[in-house]
């Protein structure tokens, strides 16, 4: 039996690393989609295409599918385009459906066309925010907090579009001077830098499209940061210099009265 089971252990070996070594665009797309929920592995794939110089594109409504795909530019570059149903509180059925519309009827043209295209039952407020934060809706309207602050309205036209499909009435979304077609959005100036990426981190779960350590860069170079990856990877003990953006902290007091705490923080190569 033993013998049995390693030789079958050892091909699927091989075969793993025949598709890694040869199609390792194709063979981490597939293994991201395996591990979709993982954020931990998510990540670390991530790091890991980082360094064979394969870039991963964000969620976008008009190019992801539900799971992990490979994407090819123009100049036949390979890249993996994130999933939409790995971002955050979306749900894998919600996006099955968005990417099926899209498929049937052709890319997202604007946030309007969106919302009266969508299906109003599967979609709700917490799965816009995520959408939004993760940035997938930046192809139909690029001001995230413009959306994620019109999402109640958003929300509103669809379902009055859905309840105008099912009545079978025709009208009030044909016509130029539909509610619909003139839906306005509050008008207010984008997200910062820092708060793009820290609501990016909190739908999707790590920091894909920048890092808040990335403004420092020459100076974490000057000073000899180390990764928190590299340093586990070494598996040595002593001091190391470090460099984080703290992301939760939790206090403590011991038996004792001392006061202690629990300090999460992330690099750019995870979180520590």
């Amino acid at each position: 039996f033993n013998k049995s089971h390693a030789a079958a252990y050892a091909l699927v070996a091989y075969q793993t690393a025949f598709f890694k070594a040869n199609y390792p665009v194709e063979f981490f797309a597939a293994s991201m989609s395996l591990d979709i929920n993982n954020t931990d592995k998510l990540n670390l794939f991530r790091q890991e295409l980082s360094i064979l110089g394969v870039e991963v594109l964000g969620p976008d409504i008009n190019s992801s599918a539900s799971d992990f795909k490979v994407e090819v530019c123009q100049k036949g570059k390979a890249s993996v385009r994130y999933a939409l149903a790995a971002i955050k509180n979306v749900g894998d059925a919600a996006m099955c459906s968005l990417v099926a519309e899209r498929q049937k009827n052709g890319p997202f043209s604007n946030i309007v066309d969106f919302a009266q295209r969508i299906d109003s039952k599967v979609i709700n407020k917490r799965l816009m925010e995520n959408l939004v934060k993760a940035g997938a809706l930046d192809s139909v309207e690029p001001n995230r907090r413009r959306l994620y602050e019109g999402i109640e309205i958003i929300l509103r036209y669809s379902n009055a579009a859905a309840q105008e499909r099912k009545s079978n009435q025709i009208g009030l979304f044909d016509s130029e001077n539909s509610p619909m077609n003139n839906m306005t959005l509050p008008s207010c100036s984008d997200w910062s830098s820092s708060i793009r990426m820290s609501e990016e981190f909190e739908a999707i779960g790590f920091y894909l499209s920048g890092h808040p350590l990335d403004a420092y860069k020459k100076s974490l170079v000057r000073l000899k940061v180390r990764s928190s990856a590299d340093i586990v990877r070494e598996g040595l003990s002593g001091p190391a210099i470090m460099a984080g953006t703290v992301i939760s902290k939790v206090e403590r007091i011991s038996g004792k009265g001392n006061r202690y705490a629990f300090v999460q923080l992330t690099d750019v190569s995870g979180i520590f």
